[in-house]
């Protein structure tokens, strides 16, 4: 009786510290920021505009964990809902960590197929301010969810393997951290609002939803 009730206090400490929360930047964050290159002084979006997300996601182990996230703060709390609803319905998410730990380069967090939002660059291709200067674009699971340009190119070749947009028999995560249409995660953003890169014409960014 004694370890069953350890064990279920246990339990109860991991889920109250892995709560989620959404914060201002503080001093600290800011300089975080700053020195991971992903906000600096001329950016569309002051730092009192955006949040600081802490958002329990499962992983591709079927672990649960606590990730980070920089958001605009007017969509801060839907964004802590949908993610709560992927995470309710076992959608797996390999990472989610700032930009800022890949010094704002998305090339790199791409590369480690990290769930990132806030950056503040230039949209692909483009001289114009991403959606994700403003804190209100989301890219998930990269690596599943590639960009694919006009012409049909894919830049990061782990993703050459999901050109084709179909989920198979295949119990491993990947498969299903892959984005269809149907797919319930993809209705969840829908239902907030938020727009999907596979809808998009010509180009497609799969892993890519704005608000």
């Amino acid at each position: 009786m004694y370890i069953k009730k350890l064990l279920t206090l246990s339990l109860f400490l991991t889920v109250f510290l892995m709560a989620t929360s959404i914060t201002p930047i503080t001093p600290t964050l800011k300089e975080r920021m700053i020195q991971g290159n992903s906000w600096h002084k001329g950016c569309p979006v002051g730092l009192q505009d955006l949040r600081y997300l802490r958002i329990k996601y499962l992983n591709f182990e079927g672990e649960t964990k606590l990730g980070e996230m920089i958001v605009h703060k007017e969509v801060a709390d839907e964004v802590v809902d949908i993610f709560h609803e992927l995470c309710n319905i076992g959608y797996p998410i390999h990472k989610m960590k700032l930009v800022s730990d890949y010094k704002g380069n998305d090339w790199q967090s791409i590369e480690a197929d990290n769930t990132s939002a806030f950056n503040c660059r230039n949209a692909t291709g483009s001289k114009k301010w991403s959606k994700h200067s403003y804190g209100k674009a989301i890219d998930i699971n990269p690596i599943e969810n590639p960009y694919i340009s006009k012409s049909g190119r894919i830049s990061h070749k782990a993703s050459l393997n999901y050109r084709n947009r179909a989920h198979t028999l295949d119990i491993h995560p990947e498969n299903w951290a892959l984005l269809l249409k149907e797919d319930k995660a993809t209705k969840i953003f829908k239902k907030y609002g938020w727009k999907w890169g596979g809808d998009w014409h010509g180009v497609k960014d799969y892993q890519h939803f704005s608000k």
